[in-house]
């Protein structure tokens, strides 16, 4: 069996630098900088960030990471699953990230609900009665988006695994739970991130252990507790929280990191994990790729003490 430490492999990403999915002034950082930040900090991979901010001309690209030894893993989708039509808009959108990352060989997509105004609005305050989530026939068509996004992800050789993220209507451990029972017939597999788990009022421990044999992709992220509680006293949206510092530099939150690499030690993970700090561009006190490095520091003393 490997040593705790031999058996993970940490990347990182660009939304660590507060890139988003849209246009703006973040993308105008130069993307080889930042992963020559990556790699400075210890990192080994990286995700391929939105779509148009690396180059997209694999051979244009490829040099790059095999210059800085990095590893291109996966990209992240959001996709309007209760939206029919925009859902099956999305599909392509699968489609011409997919053709990207097969030619890097890349593991995983990484498949999300997308972002709502009314999501965003509750972030980390979703009720539990269900009155603001999905119904049973958007949850039909929840299945029936996966289903297609499978399949086509299939084309291109890729690992399938969803995202349960803050401000969608896939936040909490009740709506997680809905999804893989929606799409129980796919064999999509879990990305848990820990820190949009515990913003969304999840345990990651107890989530890595309930969907231990569905867990197959790792996202880490870290949560200032206090952040949170004044984001949620005072209401505030997703993006005000990120901007007000709701993800912390690993090991500076409240997640139990010891427990939680105990807990992927026990149950065999041995996959990757991406390291991530959700910020705001140009609101951060630490520039990222010192925050970025000392979480991995941090992560390693963890894992190093692991037995």
């Amino acid at each position: 069996m490997p040593a705790p430490a031999s058996r993970f492999q940490f990347a990182c990403a660009p939304v660590s630098w507060g890139v988003p999915d849209d246009y703006g002034p973040a993308w105008e950082q130069p993307y080889e900088q930042m992963l020559d930040e990556m790699a400075a900090g210890g990192y080994t991979g990286t995700e391929l960030g939105p779509y148009g901010y690396f180059p997209t001309d694999p051979n244009v690209l490829r040099p790059v990471l095999q210059r800085k030894n990095l590893t291109m893993l996966s990209s992240f989708v959001p996709v309007p699953l209760a939206d029919p039509l925009r859902a099956n808009a999305a599909i392509d959108q699968i489609r011409k990230v997919g053709t990207l990352l097969a030619a890097f060989h890349a593991p995983f997509i990484v498949l999300a609900d997308a972002q709502s105004p009314q999501r965003r609005k509750i972030a980390g305050r979703v009720p539990a009665d269900g009155s603001q989530s999905l119904n049973p026939s958007q949850w039909r068509e929840v299945a029936r988006v996966i289903a297609g996004a499978e399949r086509v992800a299939a084309d291109f050789g890729l690992d399938l695994v969803f995202h349960p993220h803050v401000a969608t209507y896939v936040e909490t451990p009740r709506e997680t739970e809905q999804l893989f029972d929606a799409a129980s017939s796919t064999k999509m597999g879990l990305c848990l991130d820990t820190g949009h788990c515990y913003y969304g009022g999840g345990d990651p421990v107890s989530e890595a252990e309930k969907y231990k044999h569905r867990l197959r992709y790792v996202h880490i992220k870290d949560i200032n507790p206090a952040a949170l509680a004044e984001s949620n006293r005072k209401q505030r949206d997703f993006d005000q929280a990120v901007e007000a510092g709701v993800f912390s530099q690993i090991g500076a939150g409240c997640v139990d990191f010891p427990a939680f690499f105990q807990t992927l030690v026990k149950n065999g993970y041995s996959g990757w994990l991406v390291v991530e700090q959700d910020v705001k561009f140009g609101a951060t006190s630490v520039p990222p790729s010192q925050s970025m490095a000392a979480s991995l520091r941090y992560l390693r003393e963890v894992v190093g003490q692991l037995s």
